[in-house]
């Protein structure tokens, strides 16, 4: 922090929480502050609760009459962005006007843009609640894969291509299947349904075919 200046480096997710925290630390600054600058390449992950948290600089910029850039978003928060239709280079920067289009004598404007931020948002929370299922699957995906390199000698590519091919042959979520091979791991654990076994089976047999 200078003298005029604040630069925030946020980490981790913007997840719920995050936009109440960050209002409080920018409660806080010196009333002298008027820029401020947050570097969000240390942010890999963010759900609507990201776009609060923009709200919340949005808000202290008008109110302090200050600067305030968000810069270096990439990957996923990134993606957020472009779904919400913001500037991925300074997202709090005002969309420019569109071009006037000629009146139309269906639903008003305000009518028009409320429902393509709806459909934004529909399309945001599917992408978000997909990219949680696939972290939430990841380490019994991984687990599965480890078990099938130990029991049948065979790489972690090779594993996962196994696990793929039997989602696919016995028309099963790919987490299903791994969680199914990590429980009949287990010494008392279920065996896997006759048809994933089967699928499970022409997997492995396709992978020694030459």
């Amino acid at each position: 922090m200078d003298a005029d200046r604040a630069e925030f480096t946020p980490c981790g997710e913007l997840v719920h929480g995050c936009a109440e925290t960050l209002a409080r630390t920018l409660a806080e600054l010196p009333p002298t502050i008027m820029r401020v600058e947050l570097d969000m390449r240390g942010v890999h992950f963010m759900d609507t609760a990201g776009l609060q948290f923009l709200d919340v600089l949005g808000d202290f910029a008008r109110q302090r009459c200050a600067t305030v850039t968000t810069t270096n978003w990439n990957g996923q928060p990134r993606r957020i962005l472009e779904l919400a239709g913001l500037d991925t280079t300074d997202p709090l920067r005002a969309a420019p006007h569109p071009a006037p289009r000629p009146a139309q004598p269906s639903a008003p404007a305000s009518s028009a843009v409320a429902l393509e931020r709806a459909e934004r948002m529909h399309v945001l929370q599917e992408e978000v609640e997909q990219l949680r299922q696939a972290i939430a699957s990841r380490p019994v995906i991984d687990q599965a894969r480890g078990i099938l390199m130990a029991t049948h000698g065979c790489t972690s590519d090779e594993a996962w291509h196994i696990l793929r091919e039997t989602s696919q042959l016995s028309n099963t979520k790919l987490r299903d299947v791994a969680a199914a091979v990590t429980a009949s791991a287990k010494s008392d654990g279920p065996r896997p349904s006759p048809a994933l076994r089967e699928a499970l089976q022409q997997a492995l047999t396709r992978r020694h075919r030459p």
